[in-house]
């Protein structure tokens, strides 16, 4: 039989032809491009679900700065595990580039469309006669075309902005001063992305005055560039894993956002 390397594709019997001696596969890359780019969309896609439910703390109390409300705090229910899509990210952009990256949030945006999609297929169907929980089914997987936009766009938008942002000052800064392009990139993307999500959600889950939505906005912008901080060391760690593990990483003869 004969042999076949790695760059040269095997041929395909045509019907009517003996088939193989064995059955035909094809190779896994090589690399953790895949694994992160598999949790990178695990997080959006249960952080958008999470984040259907409007939370508040400290309600017991109220205070004001004029109209803007300091306590209680306004967030949503998924304020403890958005960040980590941002700090993955960082870690696609980092090592992998823009390309790779905006690769990955594509892949994201339309896996986040199929379970929308999916979500409200399941809601249609008819519910069968033992089953009682049709209603509770819908008050929590049922999106409001508002919530949905409001997902998408902060989500693209940020993430764009976070990759774009985080290659660019490291083609100014090489392999020095990660801390500044990961913290960086994360104000930009944060600050798009919370914007955008906020003035488009906000409503949709019940906040319904000009204070509530201005601690929603500050709230949920000082907490995921925070979260960056307080993880710092730990995606350092990550990032000089994958750098030294990945056999490809290497200095591009294009600048990253060309490439």
């Amino acid at each position: 039989m004969k042999r076949v390397s790695q760059t040269t594709k095997p041929e395909v019997p045509e019907p009517g032809h003996p088939a193989p001696e064995h059955a035909a596969f094809a190779q896994v890359a090589r690399g953790y491009y895949p694994q992160v780019v598999a949790l990178f969309t695990a997080t959006l896609i249960i952080s958008n679900i999470c984040a259907t439910k409007g939370v508040q703390y400290f309600t017991d109390h109220s205070v004001k700065l004029g109209p803007i409300e300091i306590l209680p705090i306004t967030t949503d229910g998924a304020w403890f595990l958005f960040p980590l899509a941002y700090i993955i990210g960082d870690v696609l952009s980092e090592v992998y580039g823009f390309r790779a990256a905006r690769r990955a949030i594509y892949f994201g945006f339309g896996i986040l469309l199929l379970m929308v999609v999916c979500l409200e297929i399941a809601i249609w169907l008819p519910a069968a006669q033992f089953y009682d929980g049709q209603q509770s089914f819908h008050d929590v997987l049922g999106h409001t075309p508002q919530l949905v936009a409001a997902g998408l766009v902060g989500y693209f938008v940020g993430e764009m902005l976070n990759s774009a942002t985080l290659v660019l000052i490291k083609e100014r800064t090489k392999e020095r001063h990660l801390w500044a392009r990961l913290i960086g990139s994360t104000v930009v993307g944060e600050l798009g992305d919370t914007l955008l999500f906020c003035s488009i959600a906000a409503s949709a889950i019940g906040i319904d005055t000009w204070g509530q939505f201005v601690n929603y906005v500050v709230v949920g912008f000082l907490w995921k560039t925070l979260a960056e901080v307080i993880v710092l060391p730990i995606t350092y760690r990550v990032i000089a894993f994958l750098k030294k593990n990945e056999p490809t990483y290497a200095p591009r003869e294009t600048p990253a956002l060309v490439s």
